[in-house]
């Protein structure tokens, strides 16, 4: 391997320890991360690309933080630091990789193309310059069309293309290196003119844009030079958590864990409640007493926003932990004002309203099964019925079955007398209410929905190193409960009477939101659409707990999700890597494709029968709930 030479023709001085530890782990296959004053060199795996930014770190931020996305980068306060460090890297990654290209990122000084008296909002500048060379060109223009392509909410850009030797914004001691170099500038749009204020959303949404592009110009490059393609440019993003990612995934999960919502605003009276109910004759609404708290709001929502996002690096992951920042804080918020009057109000931000699409299909259903009602109440020694020793039986056989394909399936089983009658799952507890009674033949499937796919999820999302994939993504719980009745219908026990219910739900949802009161809502359930009283009651016991909480729509809105993703023809796989909503199928995606998540280690055994692969089979072929019911 030659060394570079200055453009003296002399060989550069011998490298400074830290250039000279950073080559020892390349040559291992191991990541560098080097802090030194003024910048910072990151290359979490060896490869043949690097994305520099030089300049002081408190001035253009958004393009320094555009670099630091990168899988490698390279930040300096002055390009003299550059030009020590770059060549030796170079040489040792295009010895590896028989090709090496640099992308040096800055921002335009100013917005020239903005002017205050303008009607509308005008393009914005993007200037980019390419050495010589077949594939830096290809490169370049694969980033000019990346940024084209960009979805501008606010201004569209207007890209500039150019060779490197006629562009004033080229660093000329980069130049000199006379190796592969991409220039990319723009225009500072995220600033406020005439202040230093940034326009947040703007931000974040140039960072990602821009860190897109100039991977598509870097898998572009690498392809001209012959290397293989990756499956997506994505591939050549991050596949490795630094340390700021997982302070913050400690810490979110230490909030996360520091109470169980469900738990908090669920009824413990649920038995007492109805026998009162009934008493009344249905006229008054029942008294539903709840668990004392054991945190305190404010302290955990301060908790919650001392975590350090902004030092992520990686914009995905950054948009993730924000999001689920902002649910806890609406769950603290929904628990702090349980049984107030504005409860109802956060659990619509939470859960959503009932649309009318969703409406129309539940009735639809409620209509079309009208025959299907619950078989009344039978003899405790009824052969078909069964208690709650029999499902935590049955449960402990089902959890054996994966904990012996997978060690750190460790879940645990509790008896409550706390809980309305019936099985929920709070992290890796599985808990069974004592005065659960159920039908013989729906006990494996509810075990294939709590265990085969709430349990499942957990602990796959447990296995990613990441506890945020085990807690769930914001807004994870509407696909996971589609995929939990999913697995219902997979393991052969989805009902009429379950469908029905699910149906039922959410009208009870569009009535509580809409102002019914309990007794109200009860007299519709049972009048018009032809609930028994004591499923109409443990209907709205779920829907009015705390105060009015809009959960239970997500079961069938879930479902209909899932079977449109199925129709599509996408895959499952994502969906058992931890919990995670519909929205976050393409993130998961691309964390796999660029090695940051495992396959699932896990897939729910209703899966590997010859029944579950048929039905599986189906609903890829198309299916509406009502024709899951058919045999």
């Amino acid at each position: 391997m030659n060394a570079a030479r200055t453009d003296t023709g002399k060989r550069p001085p011998k490298q400074a320890p830290a250039v000279e530890d950073a080559l020892a782990a390349l040559a291992a296959g191991r990541s560098v991360r080097q802090e030194f004053p003024g910048g910072r060199l990151h290359i979490d795996r060896p490869l043949p690309f690097l994305c520099v930014h030089v300049g002081d770190p408190d001035h253009h931020a958004v393009a320094r933080e555009i670099a630091a996305a990168h899988a490698s980068y390279l930040l300096v306060a002055k390009v003299e630091d550059a030009v020590a460090i770059i060549p030796p890297l170079a040489d040792a990654l295009r010895e590896r990789f028989g090709t090496f290209v640099l992308l040096d990122v800055d921002e335009l000084q100013r917005d020239r193309l903005l002017s205050e008296d303008a009607p509308f909002l005008q393009p914005f500048e993007v200037k980019l310059s390419a050495t010589d060379g077949t594939s830096a060109t290809a490169a370049m223009m694969a980033f000019a069309g990346a940024v084209e392509a960009f979805k501008a909410r606010f201004r569209t850009p207007r890209v500039e293309c150019r060779k490197a030797a006629d562009d004033p914004c080229v660093r000329a001691p980069l130049l000199a290196l006379q190796l592969p170099l991409l220039t990319l500038r723009f225009a500072p749009i995220h600033r406020s003119p005439g202040s230093d204020a940034i326009y947040p959303e703007l931000r974040d949404r140039i960072v990602d844009n821009f860190l897109d592009a100039g991977l598509q110009a870097f898998t572009t490059f690498l392809a001209e030079e012959g290397l293989p393609k990756p499956a997506t440019h994505r591939a050549l993003g991050r596949k490795a958590f630094i340390d700021a990612v997982e302070r913050a995934d400690r810490g979110m999960d230490e909030v996360a864990s520091s109470f169980d919502f469900l738990l908090a605003v669920t009824p413990i009276n649920a038995s007492a409640a109805w026998q009162e109910f009934k008493a009344d004759r249905y006229d008054r609404p029942p008294r539903f007493l709840y668990r004392p708290l054991a945190l305190l709001v404010e302290r955990e929502k301060r908790r919650l926003y001392s975590i350090a996002l902004d030092r992520l690096e990686d914009p995905v992951l950054h948009q993730l932990y924000r999001e689920k920042q902002q649910e806890l804080d609406l769950q603290l918020t929904l628990i702090g004002h349980r049984e107030k009057t504005r409860f109802v109000e956060f659990g619509r931000a939470l859960y959503g309203p009932v649309e009318p699409s969703l409406r129309a299909v539940a009735l639809d259903v409620l209509d079309r099964t009208r025959g299907a009602r619950r078989m009344p109440s039978l003899a405790q020694d009824d052969r078909e019925t069964v208690d709650c020793a029999f499902v935590e039986d049955r449960a402990r056989a089902m959890m054996s079955a994966y904990h012996r394909r997978y060690d750190g399936f460790d879940a645990k089983i509790e008896l409550r007398d706390d809980v309305p009658a019936g099985l929920m799952v709070s992290g890796r507890r599985l808990l069974i209410s004592r005065r659960t009674r159920m039908m013989r033949h729906r006990v494996d499937a509810l075990l294939s929905h709590e265990v085969g796919v709430h349990l499942l999820t957990y602990f796959n999302g447990s296995a990613q190193g990441l506890r945020v994939f085990r807690t769930g993504l914001a807004g994870y719980e509407g696909m996971q409960e589609g995929l939990a009745v999913f697995a219902e219908f997979l393991a052969g026990g989805f009902t009429s009477e379950r469908l029905r219910l699910l149906a039922a739900r959410v009208i009870g949802c569009e009535l509580m939101l809409s102002g019914a009161s309990f007794v109200e809502a009860f007299r519709a359930m049972t009048d018009e659409h032809g609930l028994d009283a004591e499923t109409a009651f443990g209907l709205l016991l779920r829907v009015y707990r705390g105060g009015g909480l809009a959960k239970d729509a997500i079961y069938l809105r879930g479902l209909l999700t899932l079977l449109s993703h199925l129709k599509a023809g996408a895959a499952l796989d994502p969906f058992w890597m931890g919990k995670i909503s519909a929205a976050h199928f393409g993130v998961m995606e691309e964390l796999g494709a660029r090695g940051l998540l495992k396959p699932p280690i896990l897939r729910p055994l209703c899966l590997d029968t010859d029944r579950g692969r048929e039905r599986l089979a189906r609903a890829r072929a198309g299916l509406s709930p009502l024709a899951m019911l058919e045999p």
